[in-house]
Order: C-alpha cells, then sequence, then structure tokens
C-alpha cells in the first residue's frame, strides 16, 4: 500500500487493518441483508407492530445483559481469536434462519428465539471488535480516522445491503438472503486468521471485580460519563425507529419489501456522509460540540418524519436521521477511544455497546407496544419531541463549547 493516501483514507496504510477493513466490508453488506430480511418476513408473518418491536428487543436486550461481562472477556483473551469463535457461531445463527425460511418452517417465536441468540453473540463480539482497532493501526494518531473508516464501513454496506434485501426478498425470498450472510461471514474469517495482530490476554482478575473496576473508571471520568448518557439518550429514543420501518412502508407509504429497503438505505446514505464527515477530519477538535447538537437535529428530524405522509420527504429526513445517529455514536465512540486507558479499553467498549445498542431494545419494546396502541405517527412524534428535550437537556456549557472550539 502506497506511502501517500488520500487525507480520509490514511489509517489503510497499516497492513492489519486493511485486511481486517476488506473482510468486514463483506460480511456487514451480508448483516444488513439480513435483518432486513428477518424483519420483513416478521412483519410477513404477523401484521404486528408488536412483534417488530418485539425482534428489535430480542435482536439486543443480551448486549444489555451480556456486554459488560463481554469486554471483561475481551480484556483478558486474545481479541482476534475470540472474533474468530463469535464469527463462526452467527454463520450458524445465518444457516439456521436460511434452512427454516427455506422450508417455510419459520415462525415468530423461532425468528425471536434467533433473535436473541445472535443478540447472545455480538455481547461478545462488538466489545471485542471495538477494542481491536486501536491495536490494528499500530499508531494512536491514526485511530480517530480507523474509528471513522469503520464507520464508514458500517453505513456504506448499510447503504447498498437494505437495497439489495429488498430487491432479493421481493424477488427470491428471505432465505437467499440469509444465506449470503452466512456466506459473508468466511470473508472475515479469513481476514481475522490473516491478521498479525494478537491483542489481549491481560493479567486475568476476577470477572465481577474486574467488571466494577471498569465501571468505577468510565462513571468517575466526567467526559466520559457524559457522552455515554447522550449515546443512552439516542438509543432509547431515536435508534428503535428503525424496527418500525416495515410498518411505515406498508401502512403509511403504500409500499412492500423494496419501499421498506429503500428507506433504510436512505438511513444509509445519511450515516455515509456522516462516516465521510468525520474520516476528512484530522483531529477531534470541535467533535464533541458536533455530537452534542447532532442529538437534537436527530430528535427534530424524527418529529417530522412521523409528520410525513409521502416518499418525496420520508427519505431526505432519513437521510438527516442517519447523519445524525453516526454523528452521535461514531463521534462518542471516536472520542472514547481517545480518552480511555489500554488496560480498560475492552471494559468501557462495552459499556458503550451497552449504551448504544444494549438500551435500544428497551426503546424498541417502548415504540412497539405504543405503536400498537396508538398508531405509528403519533409514537414518533412523541419520541421525536422527547429526543429535543433531551438534547437540550445535555447540551454542552458555554466553557465546554469555548475549550472544545
Amino acid at each position: 500500500m502506497p506511502a501517500a493516501l488520500p487525507h480520509p483514507l490514511r489509517a489503510l496504510r497499516a497492513r492489519d487493518f486493511r485486511i481486517y477493513f476488506a473482510g468486514q466490508l463483506i460480511s456487514v453488506a451480508g448483516t444488513w441483508m439480513q435483518q432486513i430480511a428477518m424483519a420483513w418476513l416478521a412483519y410477513k408473518l404477523t401484521n404486528s407492530a408488536l412483534v417488530l418491536g418485539l425482534l428489535g428487543f430480542a435482536s439486543q436486550i443480551p448486549i444489555l445483559l451480556f456486554a459488560p461481562l463481554g469486554g471483561v472477556w475481551s480484556d483478558r483473551t486474545d481479541r482476534r481469536r475470540l472474533m474468530m469463535t463469535t464469527q463462526a457461531l452467527a454463520m450458524l445463527q445465518a444457516l439456521a434462519l436460511a434452512v427454516l425460511a427455506w422450508q417455510g418452517w419459520a415462525t415468530p417465536a423461532l425468528l425471536l428465539g434467533l433473535a436473541f441468540v445472535l443478540g447472545c453473540i455480538n455481547a461478545v463480539d462488538i466489545p471485542a471488535r471495538q477494542s481491536l482497532v486501536v491495536h490494528l493501526v499500530g499508531d494512536r494518531a491514526l485511530l480517530p480516522n480507523a474509528i471513522a473508516l469503520n464507520s464508514f464501513m458500517m453505513n456504506s454496506t448499510r447503504f447498498v445491503g437494505p437495497a439489495l434485501a429488498g430487491l432479493i426478498v421481493a424477488r427470491a425470498g428471505e432465505a437467499v438472503c440469509f444465506l449470503l450472510n452466512a456466506a459473508s461471514y468466511l470473508a472475515v474469517l479469513v481476514a481475522l486468521a490473516a491478521l498479525h495482530t494478537r491483542p489481549g490476554g491481560g493479567a486475568s482478575k476476577p470477572a465481577l471485580h474486574a467488571l466494577r473496576e471498569g465501571l468505577a473508571y468510565a462513571f468517575s471520568h466526567r467526559d466520559i460519563r457524559l457522552f455515554l448518557q447522550r449515546v443512552a439518550a439516542v438509543s432509547l429514543l431515536v435508534a428503535p425507529y428503525v424496527v418500525m420501518l416495515p410498518l411505515y412502508a406498508r401502512t403509511i407509504l403504500g409500499g412492500d419489501a423494496r419501499t421498506f429497503g429503500l428507506l433504510v438505505s436512505s438511513v444509509g446514505a445519511g450515516a455515509l456522509l456522516a462516516s465521510v464527515f468525520l474520516a476528512s477530519h484530522v483531529s477531534i477538535d470541535g467533535l464533541a460540540r458536533r455530537v452534542a447538537h447532532a442529538v437534537s437535529l436527530a430528535g427534530v428530524a424524527l418529529l417530522l418524519f412521523a409528520l410525513n405522509r409521502t416518499s418525496f420527504l420520508a427519505y431526505p429526513l432519513l437521510m438527516v436521521l442517519g447523519f445524525s445517529v453516526v454523528l452521535v455514536a461514531a463521534g462518542s465512540n471516536t472520542l472514547l477511544q481517545s480518552w480511555v486507558r489500554d488496560d480498560m479499553r475492552g471494559r468501557v467498549m462495552a459499556i458503550f455497546s451497552v449504551a448504544f445498542l444494549g438500551i435500544a431494545p428497551l426503546g424498541s419494546l417502548a415504540m412497539g407496544s405504543l405503536a400498537h396502541a396508538i398508531g405509528i405517527r403519533p409514537t414518533l412524534a412523541v419520541f421525536g419531541a422527547l429526543t429535543v428535550v433531551a438534547g437540550l437537556a445535555h447540551r454542552p456549557a458555554p466553557h465546554q463549547i469555548a475549550r472544545d472550539a
């Protein structure tokens, strides 16, 4: 790889990060396809907003329950080998979904059960993945760019994967999406096997003691605590809207699986722009202020999306939502990774995973239940308004803005 790379791609100079990035690019595209196919299949079987909320709850509640222990495990073992195990298990889960869908055996209960299984796998995988990146680039100066590129990878596939899934589901059925996702895990397994880096394996302490130590460290650090709160607010109030999109596509826009795929791709397009925006910046100066403002922007976009009835406005509003959520999540990730001690990295990133992914199922359950009772548009409006309030409540103080400018 040439030494002179465009500024937004500079972290790809590191061999291990370059290999990891390529493998994840293929695998995450498959993951997005599976998520779309699974949500659409659940809605097709039940026509229920509550089931969509339960699906989001089942897939992410294990992260809330188990990710902190996953972070402890990540800090005391070889993260590369740990990820190879979790990725292989996720491949088996995708194959099970493919068989159920292909044979017509899928039921809401089985979908919820397999969503929970994948959530348990992710509770171990995500802290390991988040804390692995810093070791792959070597030079800590490249860390913000590596995190931004990681976000770019996640969101470029989020743009392409759902659109492809919508077409495949409409033409060939959900089973093909599940099968393609299972095959995509081969790419990341090959990439992980090729890495030279062997991070992890720190001194072992009793698991509960190590967990308490990580929690005390995170919440005694004022800035870490504040940004975890911001991420948790967006996770609870904004992120669950995604599980309602099948219902929105069919009942508000009168569309089908392709409409659903385009809605999620619009979120991905905005998220992709946020990733490019983050990757183009050399330092983290001013990032804390931008993250704080993005919380309120997400609330306004969700509120307007709730009031909208047309495809013409739905797509750009979702782009703004995708941009805002990724700016909050990836920006906070960058800041936390820059501040945290290496020996605490796995545990702090596990707490970050709980804040961003583990809190979301509570929001999914609440949003699905409320939408079942009063309808999707009033529900989205309530959650959007609450997000605006949360953004204003967590806005940076004047001295923080001055320090961060």
